[in-house]
C-alpha cells in the first residue's frame, strides 16, 4: 500500500469515525477493493439537514434507498417514500439468504441479517393501498395551478378565487366544489362578485373551468375529497420501530405533474402541522422525494420559491428530506445547497452536456486525494461515492464506497405478504371510504334553490317534501354597515393567516 494510499485510508476513517448512532451505508474502496476498517456512516442526527440519492438508472438508487429506510425503521424513526416502479413493496418481506449476498456483507465486514419491517401500503389514485386523499382547499391555489399548468397570471387568479371561497365560508372539498364557485362567479348572480374580485376576468375562470373539466374527465378528481389525510399519521412508530410508509405511485408516468405535486402537498401539510422541534438526537421522519426533478420542470417562481422556503426551514421541524433523482443538476442551486449529505451513483457520460454536467458536479464534493472524476464514472453498480455531515456538521471526505444490502427483499413482496400487510393497517378503517359532506356545491345550489320564483301550492293532500336549507341570516348591511366591512375584513385576514408557502391551508386542532 503506497504512502498516498495510507494517507486516503486514514482521512476516511478518522472521517467517518462517529460516535453517536448511524446509518452503516457500506465500505470505502481502496485500490478497487472494499476495505472493512473504512465504515462509511451518515450520522443519525444530521439527517435533517436534507440529502441526495443521484445516479443514472440501474446504479443501485432504488437498493440505498431500501438500505437506509430499513436501517431508519430499525432506529425507531419514521419514513414515507413513494415507490414508482413497484419494488419497494418488498420492504415488508424478509430477504432470503444466499451464498452470493453473504460473501458480499463479509467483504464489507457486514453480516446479513433478514429483516421484515413495519410498513404502511398508500394509495394516490388507483391502487389497493389506504387511499390518500387531500381537500382542494387544503391542497391550495399554488399547487393546483402546477397540476392545472396554469400561467402565472391564471395562477393569481386561481389565487382570488380561493380567497373568494374562503372569505365566504365555502368549504372546497372536491374538483366539483370550486368547479361551482367558479360557476357562480361566470354566472349573471355571480357578476358583482367577481367584479370585486379585481383581476379576475371572465374569460381566465373560464380557462381555470375548462382545465378542471378535463381533470375530471381523466378521472384525476379522485385524488380530492374527506376524509382528508392527516400526514401525521406518518409518524407512526411500533414495537419500538418506525413504520415505512409506501405510497404506491404505479402510474407516475401518465400524470408525471400531478404525483409530484400532491408529494409536496404532502410535504407542506407536514411543514405547517409539525411544531418546532430544534436539534434531535435523530429526526421525527425521513421524507424521501423521488423523481425529484419532476418538481421543477416548467414550475413557476411561486411553486420554486416555495420548494426552497420548505426545504429551508422544515429541518427546525424535525423532518429530513432526501431528494432522489438522475442528476443534481435536475435541482436549483438554492436547493442543492442545503442538502448536506451527498450519495452519488455513477453517472453516464455520452455527450458534452453530461460532461459539463460531471464538471458541476466534482465541483460540489470536497476535494481530496479520491479521483472524483474517475469515481463518479467507473463506479460499478451497488457503488457510490458518498461525503456527509459529521457530528459537527462539517463535510466527511468524499468516499468511493461498495453500498451495503437491506435485510429485506430487493423488489416486490409477494401477494400473500402485501394482502396480510393491508389487512392489519391500522389506517384503512380511518381512509377507506369517501365522504360526500355538505361543502361549496351543495351550498351555492341551496342558495340558488332560495332565491329561485317559489312554486305553486302544492294541495294539502299532497304530502309535502322535506329538505334541509343552510340557516338564514340577516345580512349585517341591513343593521350596520361599517360593522360589516370590519368583520368581513378580520374573516379574510384570519382565513389567510391559516395558509402557508403553497397557499396551502395550514390544519385547525
Amino acid at each position: 500500500m503506497t504512502q498516498e494510499t495510507n494517507s486516503l485510508l486514514t482521512g476516511l476513517i478518522e472521517g467517518y469515525d462517529f460516535e453517536s448512532e448511524c446509518l452503516e451505508l457500506g465500505a470505502a474502496l481502496i485500490d478497487g477493493k472494499p476495505e472493512p476498517s473504512a465504515q462509511v456512516r451518515l450520522h443519525l442526527k444530521m439527517l435533517n439537514r436534507h440529502g441526495l440519492i443521484a445516479g443514472a438508472t440501474g446504479t443501485g438508487k432504488t437498493v440505498t434507498l431500501q438500505t437506509m429506510a430499513e436501517q431508519l425503521s430499525v432506529a425507531g424513526v419514521p419514513v414515507f417514500l413513494a415507490d414508482i416502479k413497484g419494488d419497494l413493496t418488498g420492504l415488508a418481506q424478509s430477504a432470503s439468504s444466499s451464498e452470493k449476498l453473504t460473501a458480499r456483507l463479509a467483504e464489507l465486514g457486514h453480516e446479513f441479517t433478514p429483516r421484515t419491517n413495519p410498513v404502511e401500503f398508500l394509495a394516490l389514485g388507483e391502487g389497493e393501498g389506504v387511499p390518500v386523499r387531500a381537500s382542494v382547499d387544503a391542497f391550495g391555489p399554488i399547487l393546483l395551478a402546477r397540476v392545472l399548468e396554469l400561467n402565472e397570471t391564471q395562477e393569481e387568479c386561481l389565487q382570488l378565487i380561493f380567497h373568494y371561497a374562503d372569505s365566504h365560508q365555502l368549504p372546497l372539498d372536491d374538483l366539483s366544489d370550486l368547479k361551482a364557485v367558479i360557476s357562480f362567479l361566470l354566472s349573471e348572480e355571480g357578476a358583482e362578485a367577481l367584479k370585486e374580485l379585481g383581476g379576475v376576468s371572465s374569460s381566465t375562470a373560464s380557462v381555470i373551468l375548462r382545465g378542471i373539466t378535463i381533470m375530471q374527465t381523466q378521472g384525476l378528481d379522485q385524488f380530492f375529497g374527506q376524509p382528508e389525510f392527516d400526514t401525521a399519521d406518518f409518524l407512526q412508530i411500533r414495537d419500538g420501530a418506525g413504520v415505512i410508509n409506501i405510497l404506491e405511485l404505479p402510474s407516475v408516468s401518465a400524470q408525471p405533474m400531478l404525483f409530484s405535486t400532491f408529494l409536496m402537498w404532502l410535504l407542506a401539510d407536514l411543514f405547517e402541522d409539525l411544531p418546532e422541534a430544534g436539534d434531535l438526537d435523530k429526526p421525527k421522519l425521513v421524507f424521501f422525494l423521488d423523481e425529484a426533478h419532476l418538481l421543477f420542470k416548467d414550475a413557476t417562481k411561486a411553486f420554486t420559491d416555495a420548494i426552497i422556503n420548505t426545504v429551508r426551514l422544515i429541518r427546525s421541524k424535525g423532518v429530513g428530506l432526501f431528494f432522489i433523482t438522475q442528476s443534481p443538476t435536475d435541482l436549483p442551486d438554492e436547493v442543492l445547497g442545503q442538502l448536506g449529505n451527498r450519495v452519488q451513483h455513477a453517472m453516464r457520460v455520452f455527450t458534452a452536456k453530461d460532461q459539463s454536467a460531471l464538471k458541476q458536479i466534482i465541483k460540489t464534493f470536497p476535494q481530496g486525494q479520491l479521483d472524483l472524476n474517475e469515481a463518479l464514472t467507473q463506479a460499478g453498480v451497488g457503488e457510490a461515492v458518498v461525503t456527509v455531515l459529521n457530528e459537527k456538521g462539517a463535510p466527511t471526505p468524499a468516499a468511493w464506497t461498495k453500498m451495503t444490502s437491506p435485510g429485506s427483499n430487493i423488489g416486490p413482496a409477494s401477494e400473500q405478504v402485501m394482502t396480510q400487510v393491508r389487512g392489519t393497517s391500522t389506517l384503512a378503517g380511518q381512509y377507506a371510504a369517501a365522504v360526500d359532506r355538505d361543502s361549496a356545491r351543495e351550498m351555492l345550489e341551496a342558495k340558488a334553490a332560495q332565491s329561485a320564483p317559489a312554486p305553486a301550492p302544492v294541495p294539502e293532500s299532497a304530502p309535502q317534501p322535506r329538505r334541509q336549507s343552510a340557516p338564514q341570516r340577516r345580512s349585517s348591511k341591513e343593521e350596520n354597515p361599517m360593522m360589516d366591512m370590519a368583520m368581513d375584513a378580520a374573516k379574510v385576514i384570519g382565513r389567510e393567516l391559516i395558509r402557508g408557502f403553497f397557499g396551502n391551508r395550514k390544519r385547525r386542532r
